[in-house]
Parts: structure tokens; C-alpha cells; sequence
């Protein structure tokens, strides 16, 4: 997965159409989720697709197994994994990761349809690391 850096280096030269594209790019490029890790249990609330966040990892390494029935909503998802996965859980326990995320202006690209779930999605990633650095 490239880094939210890489991500926002490339970003930053697109417009419109060219952003959609990239973010459905980066949907392609999430690790495969499992069908039976699609449960109720790892449905965030509040999306207007179905948005599957499944924590695996350790306190050292945190990682994210993700998913959507929504080409451009998974794009927001893999974007919202980019800035939190492989780190240390009391590292993205501590981050803003809306701050990491506030260069992309989701909120002004994308319908409010499409990023209506992202302080959904950020709030379960930051509870579960929160958990794990904890013990």
C-alpha cells in the first residue's frame, strides 16, 4: 500500500475526473478482504455503501483489512487505511488522522454522500488502537 504522502504528492497534479480515478485506483489496491470477515460486526456504521473494516496486527504494526461495494468509496477507504497502517498503535491512537486526510479536501471533491462515513471510519481505526496500545 503506498504511503498517504505518495498519495498526496500525486493528488495535488490531478483534477476532477483524474482524482475519481486515482481513488478508485488505490480501491483496486487494497489487500483482499476475506468474504466471511464481512460480517455486521466489521460494518461501519454511517456509510451510504457498505464499508468493512476488519483490525488485524499488533500493538508494533497495526494493519487494516477493508472493503466497500462502491468503486470511489473504497478509494476513501484505502486513503483513510494509508495514513494509519503498519503503525504503532499508540502512534494512531495519539494521530489526527482527519488532519492527515485534510489536504485531500474530501469534503469539497466528493459528494456528502460519498464522505458522510469517513469520521465513522476514522473513529473505529483510532478505538481499536487505542484498545491495543492500552493491553
Amino acid at each position: 500500500m503506498r504511503s498517504i504522502d505518495d498519495i498526496l504528492e500525486e493528488y495535488e497534479f490531478l483534477e476532477g475526473d483524474e482524482r475519481y480515478r486515482l481513488l478508485i485506483e488505490l480501491g483496486r489496491e487494497l489487500e483482499e478482504m476475506p468474504q466471511p470477515l464481512k460480517t455486521d460486526a466489521t460494518l461501519v456504521r454511517g456509510c451510504s455503501a457498505q464499508v468493512w473494516v476488519y483490525p488485524t496486527g499488533e500493538a508494533g504494526k497495526l494493519h487494516f483489512l477493508a472493503d466497500s461495494n462502491a468503486a470511489i468509496t473504497k478509494g476513501i477507504v484505502a486513503l483513510v487505511i494509508s495514513a494509519v497502517q503498519d503503525k504503532p498503535a499508540a502512534e494512531v491512537a495519539e494521530m489526527d488522522v482527519a488532519g492527515a486526510l485534510a489536504p485531500f479536501d474530501l469534503r469539497n471533491q466528493l459528494s456528502s454522500n460519498r464522505t458522510q462515513g469517513v469520521p465513522n471510519m476514522i473513529a473505529l481505526v483510532k478505538e481499536h488502537a487505542a484498545r491495543i496500545a492500552q493491553g
